[in-house]
């Protein structure tokens, strides 16, 4: 029994770093399967931890603690693919711990916000992850009131200073799209944003303004759409920007969704993409690729989002520090066959 007992002590991520040399968010990495771990390194963990049990017990070992082995994951709808990649990094990091995983989807509704309030007041999950949340909701509040671990992942209005969050370089990801765009010879450059509460919709509407006015260009107010992050409003907003006396060149939409309501819209007034529009997304949906032609856009990680998330509330779940309050990871922009030098204005124009 004693034997037992040191052995169930010593299953813990940060006993483990120490015994491999190693740090514990290094520990971590393996733990979720990710690429960034030297190979030997990998090894000796993955040996340290067969031989303790570490993966096998720990969700027993959560329930002797007084926990579940629950994992609530709130999102706002489930229709979205931004938002599936980033419930499938949650299930893959979650995957080798032996924690459960609940998804509620509130869809805007405040009696879905309430049911899921109560079930969190009764104490049933060790954690949250909350997707697009409101910096200082009602849901965080009350997490934060009971002392409930949590990660935000991206946000609407502020977060305050002691919120854990996860999110992506959004401004320079959006400069650097407007930035391709520009060198390929774009002046008249259309951007749809989403809602102007989600703080990534800022960032990302700031770095297509940064881009533009860095390279002289004076951004035209009319070329700047309000959009909501969903296909009807990328379809409307473009059909608006093709009645224009001077419609853009190149359309820069704030996310893959909307720039595929571009493309309907395009497709109706028959013109051609990239030859007469080019179009850039956001995100970089497992679809984006298949699309014809092939959109050009501003990969996000999601899925990494996901596990990144996972692992700094497993961090707090267990006790342990986390290395830094937000984290951002890094965008890069995907080219691909949806962009073009500017047409004649000949060719720009719908058919009548």
């Amino acid at each position: 029994m004693p034997s037992q007992q040191r052995t169930e002590e010593r299953l813990t991520i940060r006993e483990i770093a120490e015994t491999a040399g190693v740090s514990a968010m290094t520990v971590s990495r393996v733990l979720n399967k990710r690429p960034d771990v030297a190979p030997a390194t990998r090894e000796r963990i993955e040996q340290i931890v067969a031989e303790s049990g570490f993966v096998r017990s720990r969700a027993a070992r959560a329930m002797r603690k007084g926990r579940h082995g629950l994992i609530d994951l709130v999102v706002l709808s489930l229709d979205s693919p931004y938002i599936l990649e980033i419930i499938r990094g949650v299930e893959e990091a979650l995957e080798p711990t032996g924690l459960r995983l609940v998804v509620s989807a509130t869809h805007g509704e405040d009696q879905r916000e309430r049911q899921w309030l109560a079930k969190i007041a009764d104490g049933w999950t060790d954690g949250a992850i909350l997707v697009l949340a409101q910096g200082q909701s009602e849901r965080v509040q009350s997490l934060r009131r009971r002392r409930t671990p949590f990660v935000v992942v991206d946000h609407e209005g502020e977060l305050g200073p002691h919120v854990p969050s996860v999110g992506a370089t959004n401004w320079a990801g959006a400069r650097s799209a407007t930035e391709y765009l520009l060198s390929l010879g774009h002046r008249r450059i259309a951007f749809i944003g989403g809602s102007p509460t989600l703080g990534c919709a800022q960032e990302r509407a700031s770095g297509y303004r940064e881009a533009m006015q860095s390279a002289g260009v004076e951004p035209d107010p009319q070329l700047i759409r309000p959009g909501t992050f969903r296909h009807e409003s990328g379809y409307e907003q473009t059909m608006a920007l093709l009645d224009m006396a001077s419609p853009p060149t190149a359309i820069f939409a704030g996310n893959d969704t909307m720039a595929f309501g571009c493309y309907s819209a395009l497709r109706a007034r028959g013109v051609r993409v990239p030859d007469a529009m080019s179009v850039v997304g956001f995100d970089d949906v497992l679809v984006a690729p298949l699309v014809i032609p092939p959109l050009t856009t501003v990969r996000q990680p999601l899925v990494d989002m996901g596990r990144f998330a996972v692992s700094m509330l497993l961090r707090q779940i267990e006790g342990m520090p986390l290395d830094a309050l937000r984290v951002e990871l890094a965008t890069s922009l995907v080219v691909r066959e949806s962009c073009a030098r500017p047409a004649a204005r000949s060719r720009r124009q719908a058919p009548s």
